[in-house]
């Protein structure tokens, strides 16, 4: 049952998080601020679009990993299910391949996990404003390679065709499908516009000779 709504709180926010200790600590947070309300919790993909179907929220607060799934493909998602909601990515690195990827979904705001709670809640005062809130990144760090439109995912998958390894062997390491590896493998070969895997790794490793880092 999603809970009501005290009077005072101005924004409703549906957090979308794997981690029932980020939970736990972000209502302990929401809780010692009065502009914000938690209309309720997800840890999987399929619970939050059944919530989002009958909570009425402002916000959702997505973090990149869910039990089921990974943000680009939860976004995907709400695109086909008709769902529009104003999103805050809550991502755990600075890498800036995320600022990327957040700006190629076109979420709505992005905080880290680790910044002062103030920025948390500023990014989504903002966002429920109607703006898109953005960190600032040293733009030259960010490329447009093809590389650039994967996943973290996709990389990964990427980093262990580039090792050897089969799909059945990623599947097992990964945790997933060999059916949602294939998924994901076609999904990469479009991006950077190869026809098999040998093309991607002969790509990939280029690539990692131009930028060793």
């Amino acid at each position: 049952m999603v809970a009501s709504v005290p009077q005072e709180a101005v924004g409703r926010v549906l957090i979308a998080e794997r981690n029932p200790l980020v939970i736990a600590a972000l209502r302990g947070l929401f809780s010692e601020n009065a502009r914000f309300f938690i209309a309720d919790t997800a840890s999987t993909s399929a619970e939050l679009y059944e919530k989002l179907a009958i909570a009425e929220v402002d916000c959702v607060l997505l973090s990149w990993q869910l039990d089921d799934a990974e943000a680009p493909d939860v976004l995907a998602d709400l695109g086909r299910l008709g769902l529009d909601p104003r999103i805050v990515l809550f991502a755990d690195t600075r890498d800036p391949a995320v600022v990327n990827e957040t700006i190629r979904l076109g979420v709505n705001g992005l905080c880290y996990q680790f910044e002062d709670p103030e920025i948390l809640f500023a990014t989504l005062t903002a966002v429920m404003k109607g703006r898109i809130c953005i960190p600032y990144t040293v733009l030259s760090k960010i490329s447009n390679t093809p590389f650039q439109q994967l996943t973290s995912r996709e990389s990964e998958l990427l980093g262990m065709l580039a090792n050897g390894w089969t799909n059945i062997q990623i599947a097992a390491r990964t945790g997933i499908s060999e059916n949602t590896v294939k998924y994901h493998l076609k999904n990469l070969y479009d991006k950077l516009e190869v026809r098999n895997r040998a093309m991607a790794v002969a790509l990939y490793t280029k690539e990692r000779r131009r930028n060793p880092d």
